[in-house]
C-alpha cells in the first residue's frame, strides 16, 4: 500500500576532498582484521558476478576465471538462477585427475557440472550477520569451515527472493591484509594470514604472533 505523503529526504553540500566510486568499486584497500567485514566482501551491487554455464568444458571455466581475475563461478542456468559453484580448485586440483582415474575418458570432456559443487551443498552467510561481523571473524569461518571462499546472501527487498550478495576469498582477504599469497590452497593461505598476527574466535581476538 503506497502512503498518501512521502517527506522530502534531507540533503547536504558535498564536502572538500569527495572522491567518487568508480566501475567496480576501486581497487580493494588495506584492512586489518578488526577492520569492517564488509570491506573485504566483493559485492555484487557493485562488481558484476562471474558465471559460467553447467555444460561448458573445465577448461572454458578456467579461461574465464582467468580472464576475470577470480577464482570462483557461480555456475547458472538460462534463467540466471544459481545451479553451483566451481573453484580454481575444481578445474586444476585434484578432483578432475581422480574423477577421470574412477570414470576414464578425456580431461577435455569433463563439464562444469561434473566438477562443480551443486547448490543444495553450498552453505552461504547471511548478509545481516556480515553487517555485525569483522575480518578476523570471516578469516575464522573460512579457515574452520577449510574453504577459500564463502557465499553471502540476502534477500530481494522487492520480490523476497534469496539472491547471492557476495563473496569472501581468503586470497582476497590475505591481500588486503598486505600478505602475499601465491596459492589456491587453503592451508597456504590460513597459514600466511595467522603468521601476521592473530586468529579470531567469535567475539575476541587471539593472539598467536608477538
Amino acid at each position: 500500500m503506497e502512503k498518501s505523503a512521502y517527506k522530502a529526504l534531507p540533503m547536504q553540500i558535498i564536502k572538500e576532498g569527495t572522491s567518487y566510486l568508480p566501475p567496480g568499486g576501486g581497487v580493494p584497500r588495506l584492512v586489518k582484521m578488526d577492520s569492517p567485514a564488509v570491506a573485504v566482501m566483493t559485492d555484487l551491487c557493485q562488481v558484476p558476478a562471474a558465471t559460467i554455464r553447467p555444460d561448458a568444458t573445465a577448461a572454458q571455466a578456467t579461461q574465464a576465471m582467468i580472464a576475470r581475475g577470480v577464482r570462483l563461478l557461480l555456475v547458472v542456468d538460462a534463467a540466471g538462477f544459481v545451479e553451483g559453484v566451481i573453484t580454481a580448485r575444481d578445474t586444476m586440483g585434484e578432483k578432475p585427475v581422480k574423477m577421470l582415474e574412477e570414470k576414464g575418458g578425456k580431461h577435455a570432456e569433463l563439464l562444469v557440472a561434473d566438477l562443480m559443487t551443486p547448490r543444495e551443498k553450498i552453505e552461504a552467510i547471511d548478509m545481516a550477520n556480515v553487517l555485525k561481523s569483522l575480518v578476523g571473524h570471516i578469516v575464522t569461518t573460512l579457515r574452520e569451515s577449510a574453504r577459500q571462499h564463502a557465499l553471502i546472501v540476502d534477500r530481494d527487498p522487492i520480490t523476497g527472493e534469496q539472491r547471492v550478495r557476495g563473496i569472501f576469498s581468503a586470497t582476497q582477504i590475505a591481500r588486503q591484509l598486505g600478505i602475499s599469497i601465491q596459492t589456491f590452497e587453503v592451508t597456504s593461505t590460513f597459514a600466511a594470514i595467522e603468521s601476521g598476527g592473530a586468529r579470531w574466535e567469535f567475539g575476541k581476538q587471539v593472539v598467536t604472533k608477538g
